[in-house]
């Protein structure tokens, strides 16, 4: 009996298959987007169509699809590639020197001229600034002076979409008043400034680096700070404060204000990587006669930041991973051309 009932069973469990084949054949064809129009799949099912995809040359069904896939590639290759590097360009009475063309300036990565792809000639990206006041007791007898200019400076460089956040900076760093463009709240927050006793410069500037980080990528960002210089008690040594302002791309305008007007009479270490810092953040240090001064410079400040020009370049060659990128700008005629001097690349 064995022999008649296997064939016959076998003939009957081909047949299932072959019928259970086809029905699923005629279900997979009629619904070729199944995984994408099933967002209640399981998400093993999601994972799995996920997977095989990676191994598979995508077919899309719709060319529009094809052109947002093309578009999303471009705007990621954009951010991690393009190095924007805004730059001021004073005349000889240090004014800025508005509606150059494009055709004035060069840019050299590692000596190597690059093709400029962004020119503005006055950008438009909005500002992120952190306004950082030294409160020690070394820089505390002129904090009313310091206080009423940055007040006023708040009214003056806050437009539409820019940002600014307030610090106080002794032995530690405070964070007065967050990002906003909230002008009597900013205001109040600057008259709130604390006494402390050290001066953790290198600090700030860390803090300030990567506070600014954080912030969206099509925005500029700017650390103001009013100190004595009087480097004292920072966790942080110069090193680190310089890499991570050069990492965040951020500029630095920096306003001395001395106590001690003889060098001999006061410790100029601070000064003396302030500037190196701030030259190559791209920004300006100032050394006012007297806190009476810091309303003009704020003024020049705020004047400078509304004329700056953006360039953006994609490097070629592009740099290792890791690695730091001098960076030069040159423009025809008699100016003065203040910019970043360097960047550091990104994980390739």
């Amino acid at each position: 009996m064995r022999g008649p009932f296997y064939p016959a069973n076998s003939a009957r469990l081909l047949a299932f298959l072959n019928s259970a084949a086809f029905l699923c054949a005629c279900v997979l064809s009629a619904t070729p987007g199944f995984a994408q129009d099933k967002p209640n799949r399981p998400p093993w099912a999601q994972k799995t169509k996920a997977a095989s995809a990676e191994k598979t040359q995508p077919q899309p069904a719709d060319p529009e699809d094809s052109q947002d896939g093309a578009s999303q590639r471009g705007r990621i290759r954009v951010s991690v590639n393009l190095v924007n590097v805004l730059v001021s360009v004073l005349d000889e009475h240090n004014r800025p020197a508005a509606d150059l063309p494009r055709e004035s300036f060069q840019l050299f990565e590692e000596g190597v001229e690059q093709k400029i792809e962004v020119f503005e000639s006055e950008t438009q990206l909005p500002l992120d600034l952190a306004l950082m006041i030294d409160a020690s007791l070394s820089a505390h007898k002129e904090i009313a002076f310091e206080e009423e200019a940055a007040a006023h400076f708040i009214r003056q460089v806050l437009r539409k979409g820019d940002r600014l956040s307030v610090f106080s900076v002794d032995e530690d760093i405070t964070q007065l008043a967050a990002f906003s463009d909230d002008v009597p709240s900013l205001q109040a927050a600057v008259h709130r400034m604390p006494a402390g006793s050290g001066t953790s410069i290198y600090d700030a500037i860390l803090l300030a680096s990567r506070t600014l980080g954080r912030r969206g990528e099509d925005r500029r960002r700017v650390i103001i700070l009013v100190t004595d210089a009087g480097e004292t008690t920072s966790r942080a040594d110069y090193d680190a404060a310089r890499k991570e302002a050069v990492r965040s791309g951020s500029l630095l305008y920096t306003i001395v204000i001395r106590p001690v007007k003889n060098e001999s009479g006061r410790n100029t270490a601070g000064e003396h990587a302030l500037e190196t810092i701030t030259d190559t953040m791209g920004g300006a240090m100032f050394f006012p006669d007297s806190a009476s001064e810091l309303d003009g410079i704020f003024d020049r400040i705020n004047r400078e930041l509304r004329t700056q020009y953006r360039l953006g370049y994609y490097p070629n060659p592009r740099g290792a991973a890791n690695t730091y990128r001098e960076i030069e700008v040159k423009v025809s005629g008699k100016y003065q051309v203040r910019h970043r001097k360097s960047y550091l690349t990104g994980p390739q």
